[in-house]
């Protein structure tokens, strides 16, 4: 089993969630929207289990670097734990600043942003590259001896505390905000008014911000999201979005002088004879509205039942992924992504959601059954392809009653 402890604290993430959702339904004020809530989930699930391969890179390098370039050999004792938990927020400082002020690093980060809403399914929003952009900030504690195992512990650990962060339920907290981040604190840094874009970095430590100069108190309430609405609920689009806009981008510069500055300069960069920096647009709370498209109440429904399954089969995969080998993770994964993205699609009602749709439901039981899971008994077997057929037979079922019901009348009026 994976020893990660953002892995490990997922039944507590969707205990929270379940307890927002409770909040919710008492002061009937909404803190959810279903097609939002099940792309920020989409993201993190595709960010978790794609992450089993950058480890390779990440946790690999660490250790390499450990093993080439420590300095000391700095013991696991508690106070050296604690000392390697404030380092490690330290640098996540620095790699979190970067990846809003360099444009390429904000393209593996820009996926946090995107959402709309404040909640905790937000903190699960996670952009499957950010890993190549701030891994090798981490490089310095290899150098000062701290073992791997430690830091991907107490890393992980800096990562866990930032989801509670992630609300509106939670108000001020008073001197807690002096030294620690606090979901107020968080809430100015996931906002897009200008006086809030690029402030509050820190993990744990809202210290570091104070430290040097990118601290901002909450005084209006945010408004959440990025400048450029994302408008989309497919995750892996909503992954490369900012990459591919890059890559138009990049065709409009001249020179590799200003082609190497777009990409390492802040985002929005332009020489001046394109206008220079683009200004960050104001915010008007009452003419904002929301990316909200919606599908049909029965497909909704659909989609929820089939991202319960797929929930519970990520679950379990990540586990026990180390029990799969390299070609079973990537046949595991890649149904993952395809299970995620077929809910965001069908939820942005695009015209080839359906038969993508099909094309999963049909597959993936097939994959599951005689490939994945060669040697499960005859039982695990027909439960699997009856899940299959189940979700087809309601697929068409679903197609059917939603096309006669979007169907215009012929009968004329009498």
């Amino acid at each position: 089993m994976d020893f990660n402890p953002v892995i490990l604290s997922i039944p507590i993430y969707f205990a929270l969630i379940g307890i927002e959702l409770l909040i919710q339904a008492v002061k009937r004020y909404r803190i959810y929207r279903l097609n939002d809530a099940i792309t920020n989930i989409s993201c993190g699930i595709t960010q978790q289990v794609t992450g089993i391969f950058f480890k390779i890179l990440s946790v690999a390098a660490y250790q390499w670097v450990f093993e080439n370039f420590a300095l000391f050999s700095i013991a696991p004792t508690w106070y050296n734990l604690i000392l390697l938990f404030i380092l490690a927020d330290f640098f996540y400082y620095w790699a979190h600043r970067k990846s809003h002020e360099i444009n390429l690093f904000w393209g593996g980060h820009v996926v946090h942003h995107q959402s709309e809403d404040y909640n905790f399914s937000v903190a699960l929003r996670q952009g499957s590259f950010q890993i190549i952009w701030t891994f090798f900030f981490y490089f310095p504690l290899a150098i000062l001896g701290f073992d791997t195992l430690s830091f991907v512990l107490m890393s992980g650990l800096v990562t866990v505390y930032q989801f509670w962060i992630h609300t509106e339920t939670i108000g001020k907290l008073g001197p807690v905000e002096w030294i620690f981040n606090t979901p107020s604190h968080h809430r100015v840094h996931h906002g897009r008014n200008p006086k809030y874009i690029d402030k509050n970095h820190a993990g744990v430590f809202i210290i570091w911000d104070k430290m040097f100069g990118t601290f901002q108190k909450e005084e209006e309430r945010p408004t959440y999201g990025i400048t450029k609405q994302t408008a989309s609920w497919n995750p892996v689009w909503v992954n490369l979005q900012h990459y591919v806009e890059m890559g138009h981008g990049l065709k409009q510069m001249k020179g590799f002088k200003n082609k190497f500055k777009y990409i390492f300069y802040p985002p929005g960069w332009q020489p001046k004879e394109m206008g220079g920096q683009m200004p960050i647009p104001e915010v008007d709370p009452e003419k904002d509205r929301k990316y909200d498209k919606q599908t049909s109440g029965a497909f909704s429904l659909y989609v929820l039942i089939q991202y319960i399954i797929i929930l519970a089969g990520t679950a379990l995969f990540l586990f026990n992924a180390d029990t799969f080998n390299i070609w079973e993770q990537v046949l595991t994964v890649s149904l993952i992504i395809l299970g995620v993205t077929g809910a965001g699609v069908i939820l942005e009602e695009k015209k080839y959601s359906f038969g993508l749709e099909v094309f999963r439901v049909l597959l993936t039981p097939l994959v599951i059954a005689f490939v994945l899971l060669p040697n499960a008994g005859s039982l695990v077997v027909l439960a699997i392809l009856a899940y299959g057929i189940i979700s087809f037979a309601s697929l068409i079922f679903i197609k059917k009653s939603y096309s006669t019901i979007k169907q215009p009348s012929t009968k004329s009026i009498s």
